[in-house]
């Protein structure tokens, strides 16, 4: 996946010193606009009362802890009661984040996802249910082991994947791995594997400065020394994504390398290769737990595709590699080639289910192609579609969509790539941009 490895489907590729500044903690979150950043944030959340006449607010400082971590310790250190565990729900909500919340369960009912039972929450907080009709109804889809809650017993405290339904027990409109599913039903034969590479940017609590930069400023250097760097003066975040690499690994989830990205403050990590729908079940658990981590380092971390507009700096992408059976087999390239010639002809519908923002990044710069014109190319990243060298030399392999943006949702993307892949269409024949003609 990364630009220095020669396949995505070969072997692939903590601690921030907290200081702390408060005895008994006031929680106050407060929440601005980012000028030439673009995702939009909520108001100001007012503080909660202090519990100490020398209680502070909280310092929206980038590696404070919120909590002093003795205190923590002498909770997390408790012991849980061995016949139940903590089963930590997790769905998408209206706008594609994800959102949790926690129950008590015998341990038996985790020992598949079936014997999980159903939950539900208030849809109307989600903007997914009208508030005379709020209730939305969990259904657990996969099990992960949760890394924010260690047991040295024997017994795992648990992460669900869940989607979201209607009582009457319709998919909710929001509910995308339920229409993703559809494009996978029936092709079970293909093998189709899916590596994603999730690329985000982090961020100081002030949500305009990246880590690395200078407050209300630029970097002093242009990007190029800070994609797979070393050294304070490149690599910002690192603590940060080893953390989540380490946590990913724990829970079960096949996360297959990381690396430092183009822009300074800019991160990427890879998840694959994993078949049909695990691969959007894993992509969007890798990305609650990457929250959770920024969470505990008290850094902000979005997954626009373009979160510094002014300026020559990259975007950020989710990179999406797909293989079928037939791919892999001999001759293999004929079919990754008829695949992209389908995936030319219906350009426009896949960049509608590719993200939000995407135009500020598909521009034709910055290692992308022009979000109104489809291209493929042999080892080409300004190309919608890259094929690598080692795919053509060996005639079969995989193919890299590059067009899905950062915060694209995975169960849309890989559920059109798969619709669109296995219709049986003729579609025009498309001229590889190569390196002659790039």
């Amino acid at each position: 996946l990364v630009r220095h490895q020669p396949s995505f489907f070969a072997s692939v590729k903590i601690h921030l010193r907290l200081t702390m500044k408060l005895s008994i903690a006031a929680f106050a979150v407060a929440v601005g606009a980012a000028s030439a950043f673009a995702p939009s944030r909520p108001a100001l959340v007012p503080s909660r009362a202090a519990t100490s006449l020398n209680a502070e607010i909280l310092s929206k400082k980038t590696g404070t802890s919120a909590l002093d971590p003795t205190v923590i310790d002498r909770f997390a250190s408790l012991p849980y009661p061995e016949d139940v565990l903590l089963a930590e729900y997790v769905w998408v909500d209206a706008v594609g984040n994800t959102r949790s919340k926690t129950r008590t369960l015998p341990v038996a009912k985790a020992a598949s996802v079936d014997s999980l039972p159903k939950w539900n929450f208030d849809g109307s907080s989600t903007d997914q249910a009208p508030g005379d009709d709020s209730e939305v109804i969990l259904k657990p889809q996969r099990i992960f082991r949760d890394p924010f809650r260690p047991r040295s017993d024997g017994v795992d405290n648990i992460l669900v994947m869940c989607d979201t339904y209607t009582p009457s027990g319709e998919p909710l409109p929001t509910n995308t791995r339920a229409i993703a599913m559809k494009s996978f039903e029936g092709n079970d034969d293909e093998e189709t594997w899916f590596g994603l590479e999730q690329e985000f940017t982090l961020f100081n609590l002030d949500e305009q400065t990246p880590l690395g930069w200078p407050k209300g400023g630029m970097p002093s250097r242009p990007q190029g020394p800070y994609y797979c760097s070393v050294g304070p003066e490149n690599n910002f975040g690192r603590h940060v994504t080893e953390s989540h690499y380490k946590a990913c690994l724990y829970a079960g989830i096949t996360i297959s390398g990381t690396n430092g990205e183009v822009m300074p403050g800019q991160q990427e990590y890879q998840v694959g290769p994993c078949v049909g729908i695990d691969a959007g079940d894993q992509l969007m658990m890798s990305r609650y737990i990457l929250m959770r981590v920024c969470e505990d380092f008290q850094v902000y971390c979005t997954l626009h595709p373009k979160p510094i507009t002014e300026g020559d700096w990259n975007g950020a992408g989710m990179h999406t590699n797909v293989s079928t059976k037939k791919m892999r087999e001999e001759g293999g390239l004929a079919d990754i080639k008829a695949a992209i010639n389908k995936l030319g002809a219906k350009h426009q519908e896949h960049i509608a289910v590719y993200g939000t923002g995407n135009e500020l990044r598909l521009t034709g710069k910055h290692e992308t192609a022009s979000i109104d014109q489809f291209s493929y190319g042999v080892a080409n990243r300004g190309a919608s579609v890259r094929i690598g060298r080692d795919t053509e030399a060996e005639g079969k392999g995989y193919f890299e969509d590059r067009r899905p943006s950062s915060n694209a949702d995975p169960y849309l993307v890989t559920g059109k790539i798969m619709a669109t892949i296995m219709e049986d269409v003729e579609v025009p024949e498309i001229a590889a941009l190569n390196k002659a003609e790039a």
